[in-house]
């Protein structure tokens, strides 16, 4: 991503428009912060070799642009109104859901999500997650101030599990996928920000990780579609069987770390006697992680066949021995913490 130096000025003021939106005290102050992150993240998007990237890079601008200008619009509406520019948490009232329905747009949350998975498609491994992550703490954020559990935020959490869900059984893409993928966590996000703030910090924070381990395992054998995965021959099986125990944990599967954060979520909503939505949550996730067993499978029960003279492995690397270490803290760290609280 960062290949010559005019691009560490874009990362300086990608980073300062996210710090700059998230410590404003006015809507106008925020909407600043996020139009500096967004036009320091087109030139990051855009490489002169890759035509796609150049596609990608006017399908985020032009999206991003009108969720810019759809809260601007909001604000001032909200301003002539309540006589305010601060953050207020009227959160049912129809300027208060333009301006979440606009900041919900700007993370790709379903039903705004129709450009997420094509600029997904678009881009390669690091900027795919710059966009994943640090991209959406902005607008969460925002969200966070006039977001409360009403019939408007159920519906965006039910459309993000159902899009989330559905939209990727029919991808070979792992871009696509893991684009999915992502509208389905923010979904959980949405209703761990309607909850409360910590456990949205907890839940993102995981998520960020497990997604950081995946996509730099996936960078470094530069795999992009679902076939390459059967071309790993050259890698070891325990290396093989850490990268995709990711997967799973990132699903969400109970011994792993990934399943952590979900299991506060559900018990937040359970003290709220949301019982129906824990349910509906747990079985659409229970969709994308078919999903992500379907891609673990060959690594964990199939041996492809490989000549016999094919039997030198790939070196261990200081990138392969720091994702070991990445993979292991995903595997175990549900068990670290759970000794750590029953101890302390």
């Amino acid at each position: 991503m960062v290949n010559n130096p005019t691009k560490y000025l874009f990362v300086f003021t990608l980073l300062s428009g996210t710090l700059i939106a998230v410590s404003a005290n006015s809507w106008f102050g925020a909407w600043i912060g996020l139009e500096i992150n967004l036009l320091s993240f087109i030139p990051l998007m855009t490489n002169v070799n890759n035509l796609t990237t150049t596609e990608a890079a006017l399908k985020y601008f032009l999206i991003q642009a009108i969720a810019s200008a759809t809260l601007l619009f909001s604000v001032i509406l909200t301003t002539l109104i309540f006589n305010s520019n601060e953050f207020t948490s009227l959160s049912t009232t129809p300027p208060m859901m333009l301006i979440s329905s606009a900041l919900l747009l700007k993370t790709g949350a379903a039903p705004f999500h129709f450009w997420f998975p094509g600029v997904m498609e678009g881009l390669n491994w690091m900027n795919c997650l710059v966009l994943m992550t640090w991209q959406k703490i902005a607008p969460l954020m925002l969200l966070s101030y006039s977001l409360t559990m009403n019939v408007f935020t159920i519906s965006i959490i039910f459309i993000c599990m159902i899009i989330g869900s559905l939209g990727g059984l029919n991808q070979t893409s792992l871009r696509k996928i893991l684009a999915y993928s992502s509208i389905n966590h923010l979904g959980w996000m949405v209703a761990a920000l309607s909850m409360s703030s910590s456990v949205w910090y907890l839940y993102f924070l995981t998520y960020a990780f497990l997604s950081t381990t995946i996509i730099l395992s996936l960078n470094l054998f530069k795999l992009f579609h679902v076939n390459q995965i059967f071309s790993l021959n050259f890698v070891s099986p325990s290396f093989k069987f850490s990268i995709f125990t990711n997967f799973l944990s990132l699903g969400g599967l109970p011994p792993f770390l990934g399943f952590l954060p979900k299991w506060i979520v559900i018990q937040s909503l359970a003290d709220s006697t949301m019982i129906f939505l824990i349910v509906t949550m747990v079985v659409l996730t229970l969709i994308t992680l078919f999903y992500y067993l379907r891609l673990s499978f060959t690594a964990f029960m199939l041996n492809y066949t490989e000549t016999t003279w094919n039997t030198s492995t790939m070196q261990p690397t200081p990138s392969m021995m720091l994702l070991n270490l990445l993979s292991s803290i995903s595997m175990l760290g549900l068990l670290i913490c759970v000794i750590f609280f029953q101890v302390f």
